[in-house]
This record gives structure tokens, C-alpha cells and sequence, in this order.
């Protein structure tokens, strides 16, 4: 690892490059980013934005669930709940009459309830404050690590099942008649983007997170012409918006996730014009 430390020394020579943590939260949203950006495609193109925030927002249940079994690392009860949550919102969706945002919503409120409920007992939820907006500049090096293990695990799925979940997007019906087992890769892709969340929740922060994972696919649908620039610019504007943005949160002295999405909100509307303009 250090190494990597001595090699971006060398390779930006810039004050800020000179921080430890500068450089960890650098490394962090490098790795980060990507996944948002792999995974809000499809996110976007099947209109699950309220599904993301529902999950953002049930943090706060899993943190409470490991606090009331008295899970010390918290990641575990985060990840283990994303997982839980995320597949009964997708069987209830699936299975039932009421509308997806409905069913949705319904999960997202019930989870922030029980989570505030749990976690602010006795007065002591001034302590979880920090999931609320994250902190990218406290990331360490083992969590480093594993946001690299998740990114190389995220890259591999999404090669086995990438167009499975682009017919599926399209057309479900159609997918369901070519033999593809619709359920089994929407619940892989659920399951996917639940881990990648929570995973990212502690850095991105709660209120953050939806936005991380929507707004680089979103500004990419406004430029791209096929699924392939669809991906590729998704995974590039997360990229261009959280670096900068991390860099100038240290020059601006602000919140780092806050500025992030700051800047992928201004690409957004950038692109939206471009978009605009062309058709």
C-alpha cells in the first residue's frame, strides 16, 4: 500500500496530495464511483430511483438490528439488512397489486421509523449522525480494500448478466419468452446494488446516496446514443464529478459528498441542454 502512496506522490505533485486522508478518499471515490455509475444505469433505465433512496434510507434499520444483537461491526448488519430489504421490496412489487412506488415508499418510511425509533432510545442517536451526509475524508486502508474486492466482484457479474438485465429492462415479457429467469436476475441485480450501497452508505452518506447512484446515469442517458455509450459515459461523468468534486471540497472547505453530488447535479443539467439542443 504504500507503495500506491509513494507512486501518487510522485504522480501529483499537488499540496493536497500530501494528506494521507486526501489521498485514501481519492482512492475511495476512484473505486466507488464506477460501481454508481455500472450500476445506475440500470437503475435509471428501470426506474428505480425510489428504490435506491428506500434502501439508503433503511440504514438506519440495520444499524439498529446490529445494535439490538449486538453486532460490533456495523457493515455486517448494514449489508445483511440491504440484502433482506431489498428482495422483499422486489417480491412485493412483483406479486401485488399496488403501484411500485407505493410498495416502495411504504418500505423506505417503515425503515427510517423503526431505525429512529430503535437508534434514538435513551437520546444516544446524536452518534449516528454521521450516516446522515458520510465522510469520504475517513475512509482507512482495509476499507479500501474491500470497496476494490466489491468492484472487481460488481465488474464480473455485470459481465454474466448485462444483457440478461438489458432485454429484461426493455421488455420483461419479451425476456420471459427467450427463457431468461426473470426474477432470479432482477433479485441479482437488487441484491448487487443493496450491497454496493450500504457498502458506500458510511463514505456517501444516507441522504447522499440516491443521488451518487442516479445522477451519473442520468446525465449519461442524456448524451448517449447506444447502451455501450450509455455505460461508458456513466462511468465516466461519476468519475470526472466525484473527483472534482472531492478537490474542491478541500479547496472550499465544504462537505465532500454534498459538493460531489453539488457538481453531478450541475453536469446533469449541462448535458440535459446538450441533449435538448441536439434533438
Amino acid at each position: 500500500m504504500s507503495g500506491i502512496y509513494d507512486m501518487l506522490s510522485a504522480l501529483l505533485p499537488f499540496a493536497w496530495a500530501d494528506y494521507k486522508f486526501m489521498v485514501n478518499a481519492l482512492l475511495a471515490v476512484v473505486l466507488i464511483s464506477p460501481l454508481m455509475g455500472i450500476l445506475g444505469t440500470m437503475a435509471v433505465n428501470n426506474k428505480m430511483a425510489f428504490f435506491s433512496d428506500a434502501l439508503g434510507h433503511s440504514a438506519f434499520t440495520g444499524i439498529a438490528l446490529g445494535v439490538l444483537l449486538g453486532i460490533r461491526n456495523e457493515l455486517i448488519s448494514l449489508v445483511a439488512f440491504g440484502v433482506f430489504i431489498a428482495l422483499v421490496i422486489t417480491r412485493v412489487k412483483n406479486r401485488g397489486n399496488t403501484s411500485s412506488d407505493t410498495v416502495i415508499s411504504v418500505f423506505s418510511s417503515g425503515s427510517v421509523a423503526v431505525g429512529l425509533l430503535v437508534l434514538s432510545y435513551g437520546g444516544s442517536f446524536s452518534k449516528y449522525n454521521s450516516y446522515l451526509v458520510g465522510d469520504v475524508l475517513s475512509v482507512t486502508k482495509g476499507e479500501l480494500l474491500t470497496l476494490l474486492i466489491t468492484l472487481i466482484c460488481v465488474i464480473v457479474i455485470w459481465a454474466l448478466i448485462y444483457n440478461k438485465l438489458l432485454v429484461i429492462s426493455v421488455n420483461k415479457e419479451l425476456a420471459a419468452s427467450r427463457g431468461i429467469k426473470t426474477s432470479l436476475y432482477e433479485n441479482i441485480f437488487v441484491i448487487v446494488v443493496a450491497v454496493v450501497v450500504m457498502l458506500s452508505i458510511k463514505w456517501v452518506g444516507i441522504l447522499l446516496i440516491n443521488s451518487l447512484l442516479i445522477l451519473p446515469a442520468a446525465s449519461a442517458r442524456n448524451l448517449a446514443k447506444n447502451s455501450r455509450q450509455y455505460l461508458v459515459l456513466s462511468v465516466a461523468i461519476s468519475l470526472v464529478g466525484a473527483i472534482s468534486g472531492l478537490l474542491i471540497s478541500f479547496y472550499g472547505d465544504t462537505s465532500a459528498g454534498a459538493t460531489i453530488v453539488t457538481v453531478l447535479t450541475v453536469i446533469f443539467f449541462i448535458t440535459y441542454a446538450i441533449g435538448s439542443r441536439k434533438k
